[in-house]
C-alpha cells in the first residue's frame, strides 16, 4: 500500500508540473496496482485532458469509473459534469451537478449555478448547427431554471421580484 501512496505522490506531482504523458503512466500504475482506487482513474482523466491523442471517451470512461468507484465525491461529480458540457453531452452533465446537490445540499447553489453558467455559455457553440430563435430560448430558459435553483427561487417569485 505504500507504493501506492507513493506513486499516486509522484503522479500528482507529476500532473502539477504538466508532465501529462509522465503522469498518466504513474497514476496507470497506480490502477495496476489498486484497481479499485478512484483518485487513479480520476488522476489518469486529468493527466489525460493534457493530451490531444486521447479520444474524449476514453476519458470519460476514467472519470465515470472514478465516480463509480466513490459515487459520494462531490469534486469527481462537478468535474464530470464540467467535462460533459465541455463535449456537449448536457443532459449527462445536469446529472452529475444534480447529484452533487443531493450529495452537498449545504453547496447545492453553487452547482446548480455553475450548471447553468456552463449551460449558457457551451450549449450555444455545441449546437451552433441548430440555433435559431427557439434554440436560443430553451438555452436561456434552461440556464434561467438553474440559476433560480440556485438562488432557491422559483418561477413565480423571481416574477414577482422583476416586476416590482
Amino acid at each position: 500500500m505504500a507504493d501506492i501512496e507513493n506513486d499516486l505522490m509522484k503522479a500528482e506531482s507529476l500532473l502539477a508540473q504538466y508532465e501529462y504523458d509522465k503522469a498518466r503512466k504513474k497514476f496507470n500504475e497506480v490502477i495496476k496496482g489498486d484497481p479499485k482506487n478512484p483518485i487513479g482513474y480520476f488522476g489518469k482523466a486529468e493527466a489525460s485532458l493534457g493530451m490531444p491523442k486521447v479520444k474524449v471517451d476514453k476519458i470519460m470512461e476514467l472519470y465515470q469509473k472514478a465516480v463509480e468507484l466513490d459515487p459520494d465525491n462531490v469534486y469527481y461529480l462537478t468535474t464530470l459534469g464540467s467535462f460533459c458540457s465541455d463535449i456537449g453531452r448536457f443532459n449527462e452533465a445536469e446529472q452529475y451537478y444534480t447529484k452533487a446537490t443531493e450529495i452537498d445540499e449545504e453547496n447545492a447553489s453553487l452547482y446548480y449555478s455553475e450548471f447553468a453558467i456552463s449551460y449558457f455559455l457551451k450549449a450555444p457553440i455545441i449546437m451552433e448547427k441548430f440555433l435559431d430563435d427557439n434554440t436560443r430560448k430553451m438555452i436561456k430558459k434552461k440556464s434561467l431554471v438553474y440559476m433560480l435553483k440556485a438562488l432557491n427561487m422559483d418561477e413565480k417569485e423571481a416574477k414577482e421580484l422583476l416586476s416590482d
